[in-house]
């Protein structure tokens, strides 16, 4: 398909310098051109510029007018577990009463439930279960994923929800990245051993998922309560062994040490974040990892958010992601993650919008190929009507905004 869009009042996250993310003060700008037009050809952008400069390519292919709408890079989710069996509520009532996500872990409650449910779905099921949530993501303007197994903690389940993932990868128009969480919990046949589960991911369930290719990375829950820093350091070299690049869930719950096998072990994103220390981000400041904050789990939850401001502050990149699971946030809303950052982490909305499109590409490795306007780049968009000012989108954080959805250049939603 080849076509050009013409009077686009506002045409936002533009990107002539070919960048792969931002950071620090880079990330208070999220240039845009008014009155402008876009040109998609075979599903990716091959020009845009301002309607003033004359220079509108109007002899290639069809040409529709935008009427005055705004135009923005599709987000991109980098931390999702959105394939799983069911729903938890009743945690949701548990927490309201008080008890707390660890005491709910214990109980047998939290991961471990969701396991039993995964295991009693079948393979047919879960995808028809996870397709709804993906399409939910891609209607509210959501371009690419990363979805993490971790719901399994066996190897059969575990490569049955990485199967999914492959599936909804081949079958969805969205990008998606499919990460092996298998250190998400220790499965229940394993209670009381956790030594004993960790030497069966690294021998057993590592190898069979390189085997079949179904992982770009690897994931380890570095937490208290969870997988030591020494136990995620052996995941991460057994994975690695087989291509899977790092990912860290770390320093959710308690200073844990996970900024820190992260940045040994060059894990493209550390994840969370809610109990960082400003040692966390010197030690940031010495790679390549890109800190995640998830503020949907800190709003659901109830429990301290990311420093992101600290971290903006301090010149590193900062990526926003949903982490939509069915326990601590059943939700796969980008725009309300801007809105969260910005209401309660301190972003500007420039700030947030540049975490939740080109950073949290970065995040998941794909920015080379999604997260702005760029010349190249897949032509994932979405459009709204015209705004009072960028401002507006996250200061309208319940209002939905997104009217017309575009992936690879083929509409997929209108709302």
């Amino acid at each position: 398909m080849d076509y050009i869009i013409t009077d686009i009042s506002r045409l936002y996250g533009i990107d002539t310098e070919n960048r792969l993310l931002r950071r620090g003060k880079e990330m208070s700008e999220f240039p845009y051109l008014e009155n402008a037009w876009l040109h998609v050809k075979e599903g990716k952008i091959a020009g845009f510029g301002s309607m003033d400069e004359e220079s509108v390519p109007l002899q290639s292919g069809e040409v529709w007018s935008a009427s005055g709408a705004w135009l923005f890079p599709s987000f991109c989710d980098s931390h999702t577990h959105l394939v799983y069996a069911g729903s938890r509520e009743g945690e949701f009532v548990d927490k309201i009463r008080g008890l707390s996500y660890e005491e709910i872990a214990r109980r047998g409650g939290g991961i471990l439930n969701s396991a039993d449910r995964l295991h009693a779905t079948s393979e047919d099921e879960l995808y028809a279960q996870a397709m709804e949530r993906v399409h939910e993501i891609m209607a509210k303007g959501t371009g690419a994923v990363e979805i993490k197994s971790g719901y399994g903690l066996n190897t059969e389940d575990e490569l049955k929800m990485l199967r999914v993932i492959r599936r909804i990868r081949e079958t969805a128009p969205l990008v998606v990245r499919s990460t092996f969480l298998g250190a998400h919990a220790v499965g229940r046949d394993y209670q009381g051993r956790q030594s004993d589960y960790v030497d069966m991911l690294i021998h057993e369930t590592i190898p069979e998922v390189g085997r079949q290719r179904l992982a770009d990375f690897i994931d380890v829950f570095c937490d208290r309560g969870f997988f030591t820093p020494d136990e995620t350091a052996r995941l991460l070299e057994a994975g690695a062994k087989w291509g899977m690049r790092p990912k860290i869930h770390g320093q959710e719950l308690a200073d844990s040490g996970g900024v820190e096998v992260a940045v040994h072990h060059h894990a493209l994103s550390v994840d969370h974040l809610e109990s960082m220390t400003d040692r966390d981000i010197e030690l940031l400041k010495r790679g390549t990892t890109v800190p995640t904050a998830l503020p949907g789990t800190s709003f659901f939850l109830n429990m301290p958010f990311a420093p992101c401001r600290r971290i903006i502050d301090a010149g590193l990149p900062l990526a926003l992601a949903s982490d939509y699971n069915p326990g601590s946030t059943p939700s796969g809303d980008m725009k309300f993650c801007v809105s969260l950052a910005c209401i309660k982490q301190r972003l500007l909305p420039a700030e947030a919008m540049n975490a939740a499109t080109l950073n949290s590409a970065a995040a998941m490795g794909v920015s080379d190929e999604v997260g702005s306007i760029a010349v190249g780049k897949r032509a994932n968009y979405f459009m709204t009507d015209a705004l009072p000012s960028l401002d507006y989108l996250p200061y309208a954080y319940t209002t939905p905004l997104v009217q017309r959805v575009v992936l690879g250049g083929m509409e997929i939603s209108q709302i």
